[in-house]
């Protein structure tokens, strides 16, 4: 394989999958990592998650993270845990935040060896799957490769919005894809991009492209 899977168990996790693309002053790393403080709890104080229940956040990508801070401080996108936790933060606060978080790196989650089962009811090898659906999509759906938008080695595009998928617990990837699907996440802009790939993809093709991202390196 061209890309090398790192085998471990996932550890005890906004990613966040999708972006529009965001314009806005560049924040300060060094003033963000004392506002991001209160972020610790959740996310780590590097923005590495100690849990999938939350997202890791390190090395997503400055653009892409402010976007998603003014979106769930606006509602625009709803994230339970969230409310009223940027409440009395500003703008430049959050773009501050995103600078920080965006530069630090990011600690891989991991893939595991998994079974899925397709439509079918063929059961196939879940990393082979997931490695072809990111590099080369599915043609028959008109699933797109996963990498044209967020780079084969999976570190996402950052000046462009996108962000990094690699090293993001699979658990994350999985429920965010299925938000899309379900258009219970919406804020992926006007052109519905991740909505409209997400509509595409069965159960077994998510669980798979979200376990083969957690563990891709190179």
């Amino acid at each position: 394989m061209n890309s090398i899977i790192k085998n471990t168990a996932l550890a005890l996790g906004l990613t966040l999958v999708g972006a529009a693309p965001f314009a806005m002053a560049a924040g300060d790393a060094t003033a963000g990592k004392a506002k991001a403080a209160q972020c610790a709890a959740c996310h780590g104080a590097d923005g590495n998650s100690p849990a999938p229940t939350f997202p890791k956040l390190a090395g997503l990508g400055e653009k892409y993270l402010a976007k998603q801070l003014m979106d769930i401080k606006s509602g625009e996108r709803e994230v339970p845990q969230m409310i009223g936790q940027l409440d009395n933060f500003n703008e430049q606060d959050l773009q501050d935040m995103a600078a920080y978080f965006a530069s630090q790196p990011m600690q891989l989650a991991g893939s595991e060896a998994i079974s899925v089962m397709l439509n079918s009811g063929e059961s196939v090898d879940g990393l082979m799957l997931g490695r072809e659906l990111f590099r080369a999509g599915n043609p028959e759906t008109g699933v797109p490769a996963c990498m044209g938008c967020h780079s084969p080695t999976g570190i996402g595009n950052a000046p462009a919005g996108y962000p990094r998928l690699s090293g993001q617990y699979a658990q994350y990837v999985e429920s965010q894809l299925k938000a899309f699907r379900a258009g219970t996440r919406t804020n992926d802009g006007d052109t519905r991009v991740m909505r409209t790939v997400a509509k595409q993809l069965s159960d077994a093709e998510i669980k798979a492209l979200a376990n083969y991202v957690a563990g891709l390196t190179d």
